[in-house]
C-alpha cells in the first residue's frame, strides 16, 4: 500500500518500516526472504558482493526477485557506484518486477539525473510505464553532505533517502555512534521532508546486529523524531524494527480521541477544546490523522505480506 505526504506534490510513497538487504547470490538469503516480515527487500550487488562475483550477482537478479516478491513485498536492488559497474547494474535489473533501485554513494544531484535517463531509456526499450523504477539516495561521504539539499530535489523518481552511518563516518575520520551521526542524519531528515520524500534511518549504527535492546531504543527515539523506516541487514533485526517504527496502541487510541474531538467541535462551532486535560490546536489534530493514515497503511502492509 502507498500513501501520500505533505510536500510530495504528485509523488505516492510507499508504506515502509522495515527493507532487508542481503547479497543477491545468497540462496539461504533468497529463499527465506519473503517470510521474514519485511515490507521491503533489497537485493544487494554492492558491498556484500565480491568484484570477481559482479557478473553472477547480476545474472541472479530476475529469478532472485521473483522468488523473494512472493510475500508481496517491494522488491529494490542496490547498484554500484563506480560508474561502469553502475550502467552494467542498470542493463541487468532494470525490469516491471523491480520496484527500485537503491543508489550508494551518491554525490550530487547530477549523479542522479545520469541514471534516471538510462532508467529512463531501459524502461521505454522494455516496455515499462515511464518512472515505473524508483530510488532511494544514500548520502555516505562529507563531501556529498553539502549537496544533500539538491541531492533530495533531484528527481522525481526519488522516495527515499538516508545517510550510510559506516561509511559516512569512516569518510569523516568518526565512529559510528549518535554523538557524530545526530547532526547530520536530522538535517538529512528536514531536507527529506522539505523535499517531501521518505526519511530513512536511525541515529544508530546497524552494524551489530545482536544489540537488539540497543536497535530498540535508537529506532523508538527515531520515529519520535521523525524518521519513516530503516535499513536491515539480518532478519533478526527486523521485528524489532517493524514494531518501533509502528504507532504504538496508546497512540491511536489518542489519535482517534483527538480527531472525534475536533469532529465534534467542528460541527458544534467551537474553536478551542481539550482531549485528555490538553489544549488541542490544528498541528495536533494534523499529527493524528497522520498517525491514524500510517496505521491503517501498515494494517494494510501486514495482510499483505503476512505478517
Amino acid at each position: 500500500m502507498n500513501q501520500t505526504y505533505p510536500n510530495a506534490g504528485k509523488r505516492v510513497l510507499p508504506v515502509w518500516r522495515s527493507l532487508l538487504i542481503f547479497p543477491v547470490t545468497s540462496e539461504k538469503f533468497v529463499s527465506t526472504a519473503h517470510k521474514r516480515g519485511a515490507d521491503a527487500l533489497i537485493l544487494d550487488l554492492e558491498d556484500s558482493i565480491a568484484p570477481s562475483r559482479k557478473d553472477e550477482a547480476r545474472a541472479c537478479v530476475a529469478t532472485a526477485a521473483e522468488i523473494v516478491g512472493r510475500s508481496g513485498a517491494d522488491v529494490l536492488v542496490r547498484i554500484n557506484s563506480p560508474w561502469r559497474l553502475a550502467i552494467r547494474d542498470l542493463e541487468a535489473v532494470v525490469s516491471p518486477r523491480i520496484y527500485g533501485l537503491v543508489l550508494p554513494k551518491v554525490t550530487n544531484a547530477h549523479h542522479i539525473h545520469v541514471l534516471s535517463e538510462v532508467v529512463a531509456e531501459l524502461e521505454r526499450e522494455r516496455g515499462m510505464e515511464p518512472g515505473t523504477t524508483k530510488f532511494i539516495a544514500l548520502v555516505e561521504t562529507a563531501q556529498a553532505y553539502s549537496r544533500m539539499e539538491e541531492i533530495a530535489n533531484a528527481d522525481p523518481r526519488l522516495i527515499a533517502m538516508g545517510v550510510g552511518a559506516e561509511d559516512f563516518s569512516a569518510s569523516c575520520g568518526m565512529e559510528p555512534d549518535a554523538d557524530g551521526l545526530f547532526v547530520p542524519k536530522m538535517q538529512m531528515l528536514i531536507l527529506a521532508r522539505a523535499a517531501g520524500i521518505l526519511p530513512l534511518g536511525n541515529i544508530y549504527s546497524i552494524a551489530d546486529y545482536s544489540d537488539l535492546e540497543g536497535l530498540r531504543n535508537a529506532a523508538m527515539r527515531a520515529r519520535r523524531l521523525g524518521f519513516m523506516a530503516v535499513i536491515c541487514i539480518h532478519p533478526a533485526q527486523l521485528a524489532v524494527i517493524n514494531e518501533a517504527y509502528s504507532p504504538t496502541s496508546q497512540e491511536v487510541e489518542y489519535a482517534r480521541r483527538v480527531t472525534a474531538a475536533a469532529a465534534s467541535a467542528e460541527a458544534a462551532g467551537v474553536g478551542a477544546y481539550e482531549v485528555d486535560g490538553k489544549m488541542i490546536d490544528p498541528p495536533v489534530v494534523e499529527r493524528a490523522r497522520t498517525i491514524l493514515t500510517r496505521h491503517d497503511a501498515i494494517q494494510s502492509v501486514n495482510r499483505r505480506i503476512g505478517t
